[in-house]
């Protein structure tokens, strides 16, 4: 009889490649990109996502997702595309989240139509306003939460349900949250993405992407995805696989600076608004509590108009600006400059994604440092306006 296994438990240990040459203590690195075709049971070859280091980490991503199978891809948005394209065709058409990331946004209003296949965004990210846009011919149902970068919060049994009911597939991108503190899969979510260069890298270093999901759907995207490429070298296979086993040490350690310094943002005169779903004051804070193990290490918030947002980023001396997220160092970004500058200026608004608005990425560090920075920081940028 199994028994069901901690998080860090399936970090350190499943999924590991087993040296029985030397018995090392970490998995062996196979480097190979042509092996044996005759007499064996299964032909490797990097591309078709089999390799002793690609099967093995694959394993650990449906472990920690509660899903029987997984895939591993070159990038979040690899990932991305080739489920998109592995489950539509032309003819079909798919409901995506309003509150979406914008290289996911840029995929939909760039390539869909290519293909044929139509799709529409709904106005809220309420389980009403995705049964508004299904049309007879939905076949997906897109959903991304906690959201980037105002990190809303869908109710994923809500979205499962009616996706069921009416023969329609879900999808995530669980990338914010990580499978630490959330598991769609329980939910009754179909397919679980994720950016690994995020929190399962978790140190900056490594691109790549994962996909966990059902045995029977996992194949058939491995049929598409064999077509297309997009695998991932072994060796940053093997990194991942390292990365992942502290991942639920790192993630506990940044999601519990992130609601700290939620709480301390919350209460600074110069900031106009906190967007954390571990506060209280949160829209969706009820609802994060009931669907996530943890509320995660990344917030936003927005500065007083009168402060410049780009020079409060200068203004930093521990914490880095920089594009991506959930390295182990604390990052702050612009949206509107980076994860969602591919979108239209006014889409953007629309969303509630001000010019001003920072994307805050909370590491490891220690609490109080990281809030002594911040406030340094909004001083800074306050006298330079006076002197102004």
């Amino acid at each position: 009889m199994k028994t069901k296994k901690g998080i860090n438990t399936i970090c350190a240990h499943v999924g590991a490649v087993k040296d029985e040459r030397f018995k090392g203590a970490v998995s062996p690195l196979y480097m190979a990109t042509s092996y044996a075709f005759d007499d064996i049971d299964e032909k490797r070859y990097p591309r078709y996502f089999n390799t002793p280091n690609q099967q093995a980490l694959a394993q650990k991503i449906a472990a920690l997702e509660h899903t029987e199978s997984g895939m591993i891809f070159g990038s979040g948005m690899a990932a991305i595309s080739h489920t998109l394209m592995a489950f539509l065709k032309a003819g079909d058409h798919i409901v995506f989240q309003q509150t979406l990331y914008g290289g996911t946004y840029n995929f939909a209003t760039t390539q869909l139509e290519k293909y044929g296949i139509s799709y529409s965004f709904t106005q809220g990210w309420q389980a009403a306003d995705f049964e508004r846009e299904i049309r007879p011919n939905t076949k997906l149902i897109y959903v991304e939460t906690p959201s980037n970068p105002l990190l809303t919060i869908t109710d994923l049994e809500a979205v499962g349900s009616l996706a069921k009911s009416k023969g329609i597939l879900t999808v995530i991108d669980n990338t914010f949250a990580s499978p630490v503190n959330q598991n769609p899969a329980d939910f009754g979510i179909d397919i679980i993405l994720h950016s690994a260069t995020k929190y399962m890298g978790g140190h900056s270093d490594i691109c790549a992407g994962a996909v966990a999901a059902s045995e029977e759907h996992i194949e058939r995207l491995w049929h598409s995805s064999i077509c297309f490429g997009g695998s991932l070298s072994d060796q940053t296979v093997w990194l991942l696989e390292r990365s992942l086993k502290t991942m639920g040490l790192r993630v506990k350690a940044q999601s519990d600076n992130a609601l700290a310094l939620a709480k301390q943002l919350k209460k600074h005169e110069d900031i106009t608004a906190v967007y954390y779903p571990g506060l209280e004051s949160h829209p969706e804070h009820e609802l994060a509590k009931k669907q996530m193990q943890g509320f995660g290490g990344m917030l936003s918030f927005e500065l007083h108009a009168s402060l410049d947002a780009l020079q409060f980023m200068k203004s930093l001396q521990l914490i880095k600006p920089s594009m991506s997220l959930a390295g182990v160092e604390s990052t702050v970004t612009s949206p509107a400059m980076t994860s969602h500058a591919l979108m239209d200026p006014e889409d953007r608004k629309k969303q509630g994604i001000n010019d001003g608005l920072i994307r805050f990425s909370v590491g490891i560090e220690e609490e109080e440092d990281l809030i002594k920075d911040i406030v340094q920081a909004v001083e800074q940028v306050k006298s330079k306006s006076v002197i102004l």
